[in-house]
């Protein structure tokens, strides 16, 4: 075993800094919007913009995507918001695909969970990629975009004054400083946010005791992908230990430390490699392995309580620092990304009051406290924080080694679609549905055949959402309800993006735009769809409001409503 650090399979390319033209030491141009932070947070609100049209400049610190493993699970979701990002191709042909996973109390398997995937879906539960790949991956769809999105690495913030009319950031390079003026500033720039601290304002929750070491070393292995959790494990006496793997033979370890061990010490490599080579031998891997990168973790509920202050949006860690158990951390920040970006677009557009900016927020905090919740409770099992929590969670492993009913309450409740129930723009439902997405949720997948321009295809439903209001109206020979064709041409000649897409079921090629077909035969049932209903979704995917029997002004007022 070679004990030396090696470096990542994956190497990251370096990038230089970029001085714009300059007047007095302030950048010639003012910008619509600027975002701080390019991490896979940043880059998501950048590529969410460009889908829209809407230039913005990414300020980075660093020089090159992160090191280190970091962020490693991707959701279904994720992957959704990631494809209409135009960065999906390279998460599925090299993460690793998992559907569920197992926990052991000491030599005995005591959970086998699955995550929900059936015939309907197009992408994984979950995949497994390193945070270096997330970001280079949304990087490379970035730089296709540089007509709309300037990327200036090696550039810090230094000081923000937020005002009414927008913010000038103070700005640090290797080759000078200068000021940078911007109509909106979103913040993606971590969890030690140089823009929150600025503004005076701080995170609200529960920070742990409990503290993890996170080791990826590389090993060559035949071991299913799938989350392994190791309670009170023989190479880790009265501690957890979770395992990922990775793709290019890099493996997560985190394992716990126990109470009295010293953090400086604990990292070390000559205490992390013989725990690491026992966790190892008990699993029974006999390969040789490489520690790649060691660092340590504390986990956090923490959230602002309003994402939105004034002309300064926060997003991601910026704005909330969530458990790792669950996955929820870079997931929920993906969805903050796709939540804010098309929001500020309708905005800088001048097709939204600022007023829509409020929702950003109300929907976010609201989906972080769920977050939250679950997180918290996934802490509290896999990390007590006191005896009375430490006993029960023994008093659950024993009994659930014999007692198979126990078992759900080790189920580390992984990250799903959040919901934003109480959303100030969802139109309440007026007729009496029994099944489908409600107005809040993101879209139910189902397989559907699209036809266009003469040409059909199989795809699933979630690839008519796109950067506009989408109109999903179910009928029987492809035809809409009366009055929204003359809705459309109302949209476009308000420059609101909007589409109408008939979903019928029978495929009608000859429609004239994009048709949908149920060609399974589920949909309209799942949907509790009959001709007439229209469902409503926004450019996110989740849905704004449904009717049975839709009117054109119902949808024209929702819409407005929403914008205004």
């Amino acid at each position: 075993m070679n004990k030396e650090f090696k470096p990542y399979p994956f190497t990251a390319k370096q990038y230089k800094a970029r001085v714009p033209e300059l007047k007095q030491g302030v950048d010639a141009k003012r910008h619509a919007v600027t975002i701080v932070g390019g991490g896979p947070v940043g880059l998501a609100v950048a590529l969410g913009l460009a889908n829209h049209g809407v230039p913005s400049v990414l300020i980075e610190a660093d020089d090159s995507v992160c090191y280190g493993s970091r962020a490693i699970c991707i959701s279904r979701r994720s992957l959704e918001i990631i494809e209409r990002l135009g960065a999906v191709e390279g998460f599925l042909k090299t993460g690793l695909p998992w559907t569920g996973g197992r926990s052991f109390y000491r030599d005995t398997e005591v959970l086998h969970f699955t995550m929900p995937q059936d015939e309907n879906q197009k992408l994984p539960p979950m995949v497994n990629l390193a945070q270096y790949h997330i970001e280079q991956f949304l990087l490379d769809a970035a730089e296709k975009r540089a007509d709309l999105i300037d990327i200036r690495w090696q550039t810090r913030v230094k000081a923000i004054d937020a005002r009414d009319d927008g913010a000038t950031l103070q700005l640090t390079t290797a080759d000078g400083d200068y000021a940078l003026d911007t109509d909106w500033v979103v913040a993606c720039d971590g969890g030690r946010s140089t823009i929150r601290e600025a503004l005076g304002l701080q995170l609200q929750g529960t920070s742990y005791e409990g503290r993890y070491v996170i080791v990826d070393i590389e090993l060559d292995s035949e071991r299913p992908t799938e989350r392994l959790a190791y309670f009170d494990p023989s190479s880790n006496p009265g501690s957890t230990v979770l395992v990922h793997k990775q793709p290019d033979n890099v493996w997560r370890i985190d394992y716990q430390l126990r109470d009295g061990e010293d953090a400086e010490q604990a990292v070390k490599p000559e205490n992390v490699m013989p725990r690491v080579q026992s966790l190892l031998d008990m699993m029974g891997e006999k390969g040789a392995w490489a520690p790649i990168w060691i660092t340590i973790y504390k986990a956090n509920a923490l959230t602002l309580e309003r994402y939105r202050h004034n002309r300064v949006m926060f997003a991601g860690d910026a704005a909330h620092l969530v458990p790792i158990f669950g996955v929820r951390g870079a997931n929920s920040g993906i969805d903050d990304a796709d939540n804010i970006a098309w929001k500020l677009a309708f905005v800088v557009k001048g097709l939204a009051s600022p007023a829509l900016l409020d929702s950003y927020s109300d929907e976010r905090v609201a989906a972080t406290h769920e977050n939250l919740s679950y997180g918290t409770k996934s802490t509290e099992f896999m990390a007590p924080p006191s005896f009375a929590f430490d006993l029960m969670r023994r008093a659950v492993l024993s009994l659930a080694v014999r007692h198979p009913a126990v078992r759900s309450l080790i189920n580390p409740r992984q990250t799903s679609a959040i919901t934003y129930a109480q959303s100030p723009l969802n139109v309440a439902d007026a007729d009496a549905f029994v099944a489908g997405p409600v107005p809040g949720a993101v879209l139910s997948e189902y397989p559907v055949t699209i036809a266009e321009g003469g040409q059909a295809r199989e795809a699933h439903l979630t690839d008519l959402v796109s950067p506009r209001f989408t109109a999903l109206c179910f009928s029987d020979e492809g035809d809409v309800p009366a009055g929204l064709t003359e809705l459309a041409e109302t949209m476009r000649e308000r420059g609101v993006p909007f589409r109408i897409v008939p979903l019928s079921a029978r495929l009608h090629p000859e429609t004239n735009g994009v048709h949908a077909w149920d060609h399974t035969g589920r949909l309209f049932e799942r949907y509790d769809a009959k001709p007439g209903t229209v469902y409503l979704v926004r450019p996110d995917g989740h849905v704004l409001g449904r009717w049975r029997n839709a009117r054109a002004a119902e949808i024209e007022a929702a819409i407005t409503r929403a914008l205004s």
